[in-house]
């Protein structure tokens, strides 16, 4: 906007005529072509390649020939170039050979100035869609009241450079700071410089009265080009502190961090590529480390075995239905990542904490390939750089759910929500349904799989089970804004424990962070004021939305090359080092910005950078010289993040990269052979955690036994227990009251029947022994004199184990807690499993409220009252 603002945008790409003098006056480059001088010089070399003795080159003087008759300048290039645009070679002993040479360089001239005519027209057609864009841009922008770090930006070279603000704002700047400093200079953008320049440039010889400004940065480690952030600047910055503002330039070139291995393998990567001509002004590092260190480097992923393998895979059968595709960049991808995960439970196995390891990557891709390894080998991870939260598997299955209550007709979404945690109906139901739905269509029913789903008969009692429910949730939807009905879902279906019992251990943590995210979130899209389920849907897979950041003091951290700047782990393990180099870009930009300049001298859109209009030729050259400099800059930038240990890992390439950061760091490195397979670790059966079934919710049940705890996932719910799940929903709807409870509203009977299948019988048992309950012992936990906060269902995580609690009040006398649990039975206090979870329970509230008392007891059938002693 800002080039655009100055008229250069256009100008940045100059006509053909401006570059090529012989073509001024014409309107396009192939006009050239039928002037009678070139049509000459043609017709010479089409007779001299005619009398060639040799049949090609006579057949190529009689097309150039033909092309002159028919006036083609497509068939004259295509008599005298080859197909990559370059002379044709003809033999030395053809007489007037010279003429053929003159006419070739001719055409080249022609095609030369019809390559800068197309950037040309290319340049003005982009000039005016970006100032369309931009306007419409600007407007959006205004209706809605947004503000964009452009707008930032631009705003605050407005009110320090303006000839008008500038003196206002920087007269009350000069009465409010007496000392600047900046920090990481070298990530600052040109239009972020003006700004500061223009501020600072009007203390220029004010001594004393001006404040002391203090620029640090490294130019070394300038790796956010991709924001505009140019090295050039700080240079520019430097020379501006010292000539204007009569400042000290001070350098250091000693660290604290990086031992004296590591040290060393940066002193040769950057000093060689210095004596190369790739790098400047680098000069050798000192350290304050005197541990040795180590570079290491694990055995190269082989390519050749891999493809190989892949070769013979795909001469076989394959069920696509259950066997996914495996390309072998992916193969070699995981089996990179296998042998690093497997080196890094080596090192942990011999005294190494996971919370000292960093794994850095160039790309993200690479890095969630790492963390499944890792966590397959029961090793916790992390990726505190920003995540999108539609990436996450259980935040899938919500918006699949979500997808199928709006858009009933999409078979896969309902699929998926299924076979989650939240009903995870097994694979064999799944294709029963399926077979369902291909009968139905063949006898002309054509129904969605959830419209079969609640009129079919022939369905496993499972799937017969999620009808009501749907519908429930479905209605839900439809008749709330999509936070509160997402939050009874959660309720309704205890999605966060169903969730938690599914996720290992390492894992749990994060899932459930994500699933609460994703509620709040439907409170952040378009502010929840206007946002639709549908358009919930939407937003959600569109992306954009933010993963929470989690930090886990005792993971391995996984990050980007860029996410690890300013962090620092005593190993470091470096994938993908011996990746190709990037391919040339197409649809980009060239900016051409001195540090120094006030605005861009070029801005230039490129169609194509393997064939750059010759005005675009050095902007394209200076702009790949910047890429490799700041290709060097990444890599310093990741040996230094190092404190001991520096661990290579790659993929052989198809072609050996001499630039690679295998090829520059590799020499320095020790090889070191890769740790085994762990057997006892690498096992993919499910992990056996500490998490508790029997206290989710899903559940639902008094229970009472080992077997009972171990089967309960898998069962289906018998008649106590949903004679149990009953009576704890009337005791949810128990209103806070001195006074006892006849009875529940009908209302609300009939609805606790239809939730769990009840018949009038069992729905009479349950309400009668909801009333002995509420009206027992205990009543006083309702009674609103008695008690100053209650809840229901409250769930609590302690050590990773998600905690459901009946009930939980705090008495107004003494501030006493009372964790409150019921049970069915008469004496459920004389089973040893139950006593111990309510020690647990009781163990929960207390590490929330340390100093104050907590009590806990189970409430009977009968309607008595059973404390339960601390252990």
């Amino acid at each position: 906007a800002l080039a655009d603002a100055h008229g250069r945008v256009g100008a940045s790409v100059e006509p053909f005529a401006a570059l090529y003098p012989a073509f001024a006056g014409l309107d396009e480059p192939a006009a050239l072509f039928h002037q009678s001088a070139c049509q000459q010089q043609l017709r010479a070399a089409a007779s001299a390649l005619g009398r060639a003795s040799a049949p090609s080159f006579a057949a190529k003087g009689s097309a150039l020939e033909q092309a002159l008759t028919a006036g083609s300048l497509e068939a004259a290039i295509d008599s005298l170039l080859t197909k990559d645009g370059t002379p044709r070679k003809f033999s030395e002993k053809i007489v007037g050979l010279e003429q053929v040479r003159a006419a070739q360089e001719a055409v080249l001239h022609i095609v030369a100035a019809q390559h800068q005519h197309a950037a040309w027209l290319y340049q003005q057609r982009m000039a005016r869609l970006t100032r369309v864009l931009i306007a419409e841009f600007a407007a959006l922008k205004r209706e809605r009241g947004w503000v964009d770090m452009n707008d930032v930006e631009r705003a605050a070279l407005t009110l320090l450079t303006n000839p008008v603000l500038s003196g206002w704002v920087q007269e009350r700047l000069d009465a409010r700071i007496r000392h600047l400093l900046i920090d990481e200079f070298q990530d600052t953008n040109p239009l972020q410089w003006q700004a500061l320049s223009g501020w600072l440039a009007s203390y220029a010889g004010a001594g004393g009265t001006a404040p002391s400004v203090f620029i640090v940065g490294d130019p070394k480690q300038s790796i956010y080009r991709f924001r505009r952030a140019e090295p050039q600047v700080f240079i520019a910055a430097q020379a501006f502190v010292r000539e204007v503002l009569g400042g000290d330039l001070l350098s250091c070139d000693h660290t604290r961090r990086n031992a004296l291995q590591v040290t060393a393998a940066v002193n040769a990567v950057m000093l060689q590529a210095q004596q190369a001509g790739e790098y400047t002004g680098y000069r050798s590092h000192t350290t304050e480390s005197d541990q040795p260190g180590a570079v290491l480097a694990l055995p190269q992923i082989a390519r050749e075995q891999t493809e190989a393998q892949a070769a013979r895979d795909a001469t076989l059968w394959r069920d696509s239905l259950t066997t996914p595709r495996e390309l072998p960049e992916e193969t070699l991808r995981t089996q990179e990542c296998r042998q690093a995960a497997h080196w890094i439970a080596a090192q942990l196995a011999i005294g190494l904490q996971a919370k000292d390891v960093m794994v850095l990557a160039r790309k993200r891709d690479r890095l969630a390939v790492m963390q499944e390894e890792l966590q397959a080998l029961r090793i916790p991870t992390q990726q505190p750089e920003k995540n999108d939260l539609a990436d996450a598997p259980e935040v899938q299955d919500i918006v699949a759910l979500l997808d199928v209550l709006v858009s009933p007709a999409h078979d896969l979404s309902l699929a998926q929500a299924l076979k989650s945690p939240l009903f995870g109906v097994p694979d064999a139901e799944l294709v029963t349904l399926a077979l369902a739905h291909r009968i139905a269509a063949a006898n002309g029913n054509r129904q969605s799989w959830f419209d079969l789903l609640q009129t079919a008969e022939d369905l496993p009692q499972r799937l017969k089970d999620t009808r009501p429910v749907l519908l429930r949730w479905q209605a839900w939807l439809a008749a709330w804004p999509p936070h509160d009905a997402l939050d009874a879902i959660y309720h309704d279906g205890d999605v966060l424990a169903r969730f938690a019992a599914a996720a290992p251990a390492t894992q749990r943590a994060a899932v459930l962070a994500n699933l609460r995210a994703l509620l709040g979130a439907a409170l952040s899209v378009d502010g929840a004021r206007y946002t639709t389920p549908y358009g919930f849907v939407r937003a959600l897979k569109a992306g954009g939305v933010r993963a929470p950041s989690r930090t886990d003091a005792k993971a391995v951290r996984l990050l980007t090359v860029h996410g690890a700047k300013g962090l620092e782990a005593p190993l470091v393990l470096l994938l993908d080092c011996d990746a190709p180099a990037p391919r040339a870009e197409s649809m980009g930009l060239l900016v051409d910005w001195p540090g120094e300049a006030r605005h861009p001298q070029r801005f230039v859109f490129l169609a194509s950078e393997t064939q750059p209009p010759a005005c675009a030729t050095g902007v394209l050259q200076a702009e790949q010289a910047a890429r490799a400099r700041e290709e060097l800059n990444a890599l310093y930038v990741a040996i230094t993040r190092a404190q001991a240990q520096l661990v290579l890992s790659s993929i052989a390439p198809h072609r050996t990269s001499e630039s690679s950061w295998w090829q520059r760091v590799g020499p320095q490195a020790e090889p070191v052979p890769s740790a085994p397979a762990p057997v006892a670790q690498s096992s993919r059966e499910p992990e056996k955690s500490p998490f508790s079934i029997q206290i989710l919710p899903l559940a639902g049940v008094d229970i009472e036994s080992a077997a009972t705890k171990i089967e309960m996932e898998a069962a289906t719910p018998s008649v106590e227990s949903r004679i149990g799940l009953a009576l704890h929903r009337l005791l949810e709807w128990a209103p806070l009251s001195a006074s006892p409870v006849a009875q529940w509203p009908a209302e609300q009977q009939r609805r606790a029947a239809r939730e769990f299948d009840l018949t009038p019988a069992q729905t009479e048992r349950a309400h009668t022994l909801a009333l002995r309950i509420r009206n027992g012992a205990a009543a006083w936990a309702w009674n609103p004199d008695v008690v100053n906060w209650q809840g229901n269902e409250v769930e609590l995580v302690q050590h990773g184990e998600v905690l459901r609690l009946d009930r939980l009040v705090r008495r107004r006398d003494g501030g006493h807690w009372w964790v409150l649990d019921y049970k069915s039975h008469s004496r459920p206090q004389t089973q040893a499993a139950l006593v111990l979870q309510m020690q647990a329970y009781r163990s929960a509230v207390q590490a929330i409220y340390p100093g104050q008392t907590v009590r806990v007891a189970l409430l009977t059938g009968e309607g008595a009252m059973v404390e339960i002693d601390a252990a």
